[in-house]
């Protein structure tokens, strides 16, 4: 007997709430339903279903072995529609956060050609600098870069992410390059301010253990942006993500120094609640996530925003 049949068949007894209920809705007789359930509890060598001439109630083991069978029916559906030409389309409200900085470059310019493929689904893009609660707040999906931590949300890892300390030839050429991270203190170093992240500072590979830096310079923000425009107009060195210079590197606008010191990368993620399955919808946004940061030359001449 076909497994996937007694799997099936269960579900439907338990939604229907009976042998009958279900054997009406699939237009066999109560005894093929029944059959089937006998051979699904003889197999599994556990009573899943307690049955009177009253009532149908699942065991303790039964409950727990159900919620298994929906996911698996509910991935398998899944699965099928995402490569059936012809399958059931992705569709309802999609809420998606990231922050603002990675979100304008390269989140929102993704969301168009997204909605262009699949016209049933609506979406709404929160961009914020604070670690929103996607599962209290109601996000679907959050897009994170860097360092994780400890928590019950399942992660997808999108694209590695190098954090590069650069400056513009312009400022090199004025102030020489530094070929040592103990140099840092000697130069001009743009910095987010005490209120805004990188809280411990910029991290080196030195002696093969990473180090925390705190440079100083005469030049504070609290937003990324406005430092990395500081550091395209030669007035400092900066430390900075992949995601935001590999473009300016390409160019010629911005030079990587102490490249030997990099540290480790991080990650681009993207976050899901700890769910048994995950809405088609969201599947295929983490999907085209993956495929536009999985081409290297997407780094290169990202979309952008105007």
């Amino acid at each position: 007997m076909d497994h996937l049949k007694q799997l099936e068949t269960l579900v439907s007894v338990a939604a229907k709430g009976s042998l009958t209920a279900a054997a009406q809705h699939e237009g066999v007789a109560p005894a093929v339903i029944g059959r089937r359930i006998d051979a699904l509890e003889e197999r599994l060598g556990v009573k899943l279903l307690v049955r009177t001439t009253r009532r149908l109630s699942l065991t303790h083991e039964g409950s727990a072995f159900l919620e298994d069978c929906q996911r698996i029916l509910a991935d398998l559906a899944s699965a099928e529609a995402s490569v059936s030409a012809g399958g059931v389309k992705a569709s309802g409200h999609l809420r998606i956060t990231a922050p603002a900085g990675f979100g304008r470059r390269h989140v929102a310019p993704l969301v168009p050609r997204f909605l262009e493929l699949h016209p049933e689904v609506s979406l709404s893009l929160n961009l914020s600098d604070r670690i929103v609660d996607i599962v209290h707040e109601g996000y679907d999906c959050a897009v994170r870069v860097g360092d994780l931590p400890d928590s019950n949300l399942v992660s997808v890892r999108l694209a590695d992410n190098r954090r590069l300390c650069v400056a513009a030839p312009a400022y090199l050429q004025r102030a020489g390059t530094p070929q040592h991270p103990s140099e840092l203190m000697q130069h001009e170093c743009l910095v987010l301010s005490s209120e805004a992240s990188q809280s411990r500072g910029w991290a080196f590979t030195i002696d093969a253990q990473v180090v925390h830096l705190r440079p100083r310079g005469r030049l504070d923000c609290s937003d990324g942006q406005v430092l990395h425009a500081w550091c395209l107009q030669g007035l400092g060195l900066a430390w900075r993500s992949t995601w935001e210079v590999e473009q300016h590197i390409a160019s010629g606008q911005l030079v990587e120094v102490l490249a030997p010191f990099a540290a480790p990368p991080n990650g681009i993620q993207a976050l899901v609640p700890q769910r048994k399955h995950l809405p088609l919808r969201v599947r295929l946004w983490i999907d085209h996530l993956k495929q536009a940061y999985g081409d290297a030359s997407y780094w290169r001449s990202p979309p952008g925003v105007g």
